[in-house]
């Protein structure tokens, strides 16, 4: 099987929910007998631009990108929403990744995954390798969905563009759907090749594919896990600085206003939608990493989240919109004071 990446090759590479600059130090496909990760297939040892040589590490094909225009503006975006996210959450004076994430050095312009580039603190060191050990989940978004994101952060923190709210479908009918979709097709579900027709595997002949445990048991789980998530995590993790004013108005209107009658408040997974729920599935890594969750329920939710994914690739013409809300000069004042 063709490698697809070559050695000395200039690459961007995943390291938690963020996308780091790296190249390819050496590459090696390994099987059930040499594997040095419990994982088989394609490997690669990299060393990311900049960090020094103890972040060297072996990571598998699915981490990689093609170092071109398309991946560098994902790399932008997942940048721009996690620093977003860390400043919404007050955390990032202090120097912390969003979302319980890995640590921040304040003087270096990388946030999250790597941690501090000067190698200083033995505790943090400690605290990270921790982190290193818990398992991992490793998401495979479609290529088409990382364009939406690229699009999705233009739209609002270059051109002052909004998401119109309320959103029809909502996060609620979207989770409702996908769960019937699984379920009406049996317990014998097969996964669809999670990238679609991504240029990340386009020169890889392997296809991915597994099985779904137990749909009708596990998938109510699943969905409604991920609705709580949504709805704990939109205001202090998913949103940009220039689309807070128009949160706050949405909670006026539907959670604290006077007109609100008691009891008839509205979860936000009631009222945003698929641009905002395709944000929180690309930052679970992060989130699992800072939880307690064992290896089996990680696979379990990864493989779930993949499908999920792939549902929202096929279903994206009637799931995300098409243009976004122009905002007026009132509200973009308002966003920037």
């Amino acid at each position: 099987m063709s490698l697809s990446f070559t050695v000395g090759e200039r690459i961007l590479c995943y390291h938690g929910p963020l996308v780091y600059e790296a190249k390819i130090l050496k590459a090696e496909t390994w099987d059930e007998t040499n594997t040095k990760l419990s994982t088989v297939g394609p490997h690669f040892f990299v060393h990311y631009k900049g960090w020094k040589q103890t972040w060297d590490e072996w990571v598998p094909i699915t981490r990689l990108l093609k170092f071109n225009d398309t991946n560098v503006q994902l790399q932008k975006a997942l940048m721009a929403h996690a620093s977003a996210a860390a400043s919404t959450s007050g955390s990032s004076s202090k120097g912390k990744a969003h979302g319980g994430g890995m640590m921040k050095d304040g003087s270096s312009s990388r946030g999250g995954g790597l941690g501090r580039k000067d190698g200083r603190g033995t505790k943090r060191g400690r605290e990270e390798d921790d982190i290193s050990k818990k398992p991992e989940m490793k998401l495979n978004v479609p290529e088409v969905l990382k364009v939406l994101l690229v699009d999705d952060w233009e739209a609002i923190t270059k051109n002052s563009q909004l998401v119109s709210v309320p959103r029809s479908p909502t996060v609620v009918e979207i989770l409702q759907e996908f769960k019937d979709y699984v379920i009406g097709l049996g317990k014998n579900t097969t996964l669809a090749p999670p990238w679609g027709d991504s240029q990340l595997f386009a020169d890889s002949s392997s296809i991915l594919s597994s099985s779904l445990r137990e749909p009708e048991l596990v998938l109510p789980t699943i969905v409604s896990g991920l609705q709580v998530y949504f709805d704990r995590s939109l205001g202090a993790n998913l949103l940009y600085r220039f689309e807070r004013p128009q949160y706050a108005e949405i909670r006026k209107q539907y959670v604290t206003g006077p007109k609100v009658q008691v009891g008839q408040e509205k979860d936000m997974s009631a009222i945003y939608g698929a641009e905002h729920l395709l944000r929180m599935l690309v930052s679970l890594p992060q989130m699992v990493a800072s939880s307690t969750m064992d290896a089996e329920s990680v696979g379990l939710v990864r493989d779930y989240v993949n499908e999920l994914l792939t549902f929202m690739m096929n279903e994206r013409s009637r799931l995300f919109l098409i243009e976004y809300q122009s905002s007026s000069l009132q509200y973009q004042n308002i966003s920037r004071s």
